[in-house]
């Protein structure tokens, strides 16, 4: 492969910046092709965005999807298609910021910060992919235990494995860290529309759903489940992962039209991902509204509560099975992404360099030993209570990514002529500002609601 010719460090306007890349063993890996067709070039961008795309469909979302569907039939359809559309847009930017200035969003807030503020950022963002992890690991744990009979303990365990996994896949190339996550992905939408066409939805009635409409906020209930739907779906690691897999194509780092036509790419390609999650997030929410609120079931409690109810309800063992092995997916795939964002994090803000190994154990080690804990401590029964505490924290920490991510994207002394907009910046904000207030008032009402 040509070599590409990277930015020198201390070159960026407006960083005090290292010459460490961010993944080194995977940065500038992945060739793409210099001539020929727009569609080669497009086609090597393709991964990055699949894997972000894994934290918006993660056992997390579950929940609220269910929930919703069954309490509510198909009016929060609009809500997770406005979710989605906002994350879109973040999902962009993030990817604007790792190939404008060669650092992911850790580094950035390392090198823009004072020590004790980026400090801060960084244990909360830890405590955030804790959190993440959490629901990823229970996920697996509980599509184990349905598909399998697998303890909860165990199978909490059992994901340490994809630790091994990565590396055995990156030391072959990233290119097959992202063809798994995009088979698992697969896997995730051949089984949602094996369950759509078992539960046989109203499909006028799912059209109508995508249309907002004023009883999602005149109901005090269906705007709480709303709320939480928004805040599961932006996931604060997410923005620190792409930021940094995205600076694995080995574009020219000192060639302006380069950097213009890799965002462009990158954007388009995080883009269509995001659809396929939006798909899968409105199925789950289909299914359970045909399935349970169709069928007067609406007091569905949990992903274990569906996944019983799925047999007798469609009248086929099949539409459990295919359940229990889309959540298995879906657990598997969000832990793999999930410790690739610990891995970023941790030498992104700390600047240090371990063992690829040690590194990604740490990370897991760090989800498994709260999670078997609980486990241990409360029994099986507090798994749901688990999963929704973990949406709750996650709540708390996303602003903290979010706000640093477009003040980097807005300031020309970083981006350059890549600096956001009038008009981005101005929508962005908007974004952001709404979604802080909603997890506030999710967090308000989580607290002091009484819900």
């Amino acid at each position: 492969m040509a070599s590409i010719p990277l930015e020198p460090p201390g070159t960026r306007r407006g960083w005090r910046t290292d010459s460490s890349a961010s993944l080194p063993e995977i940065n500038s890996t992945i060739a793409v092709p210099q001539g020929g067709p727009q569609w080669r070039r497009y086609a090597a961008f393709v991964g990055p965005g699949f894997l972000v795309a894994v934290g918006y469909m993660d056992p997390g979302n579950w929940a609220t999807d269910l929930a919703g569907g069954a309490q509510f039939g198909y009016l929060l359809l609009s809500v997770i298609l406005i979710s989605n559309l906002m994350a879109i847009l973040l999902q962009a930017l993030s990817a604007r910021l790792g190939i404008a200035t060669g650092r992911d969003l850790a580094q950035a807030c390392r090198d823009a910060y004072p020590r004790p503020v980026s400090f801060v950022l960084w244990i909360l963002c830890e405590i955030a992919i804790i959190a993440c992890d959490l629901a990823e690991v229970i996920g697996s744990a509980i599509a184990l235990k349905l598909l399998f009979g697998v303890p909860l303990i165990v199978g909490v365990v059992l994901t340490a494995a994809d630790v091994l996994l990565i590396l055995l896949l990156q030391n072959k190339g990233f290119r097959y860290v992202e063809a798994l996550v995009m088979t698992l992905i697969a896997t995730i939408a051949v089984c949602f529309v094996g369950l759509l066409v078992l539960s046989q939805p109203q499909w006028a009635s799912v059209l109508v759903g995508f249309l907002p409409r004023s009883e999602v906020v005149t109901n005090p209930q269906a705007l709480f489940i709303a709320i939480g739907i928004l805040g599961a779906t932006v996931m604060p690691h997410n923005l620190y992962l792409h930021s940094s897999i995205v600076q694995s194509r080995a574009y020219d780092r000192t060639s302006v039209p380069a950097k213009r036509e890799a965002i462009k790419h990158a954007t388009i390609e995080s883009s269509v991902a995001l659809m396929l999650a939006l798909f899968i997030n409105a199925a789950i929410l289909i299914l359970a509204a045909a399935t349970f609120h169709d069928t007067t079931h609406e007091g569905v409690a949990g992903i274990e509560d569906a996944f019983q109810l799925f047999t007798p309800l469609l009248g086929t063992s099949v539409g459990s099975v295919l359940f229990a092995v889309a959540l298995l997916a879906s657990g598997q795939n969000s832990t793999l992404t999930g410790t690739l964002a610990g891995q970023i994090v941790m030498e992104g803000f700390l600047h240090i360099r371990l063992a690829p190994w040690l590194r990604r154990l740490i990370t897991r080690l760090l989800a498994i030993v709260p999670a078997i804990g609980v486990i241990v401590w409360a029994g099986d029964n507090a798994v749901n209570s688990l999963l929704i505490l973990s949406q709750v924290v996650l709540s708390m920490q996303l602003s903290f990514a979010v706000f640093p991510l477009l003040h980097f994207t807005g300031d020309r002394a970083k981006m350059g002529e890549f600096v956001n907009p009038r008009w981005l910046k101005a929508l962005s904000w908007t974004v952001a500002i709404g979604i802080a207030g909603a997890n506030l008032y999710l967090l308000s009402q989580q607290f002091f609601g009484g819900h």
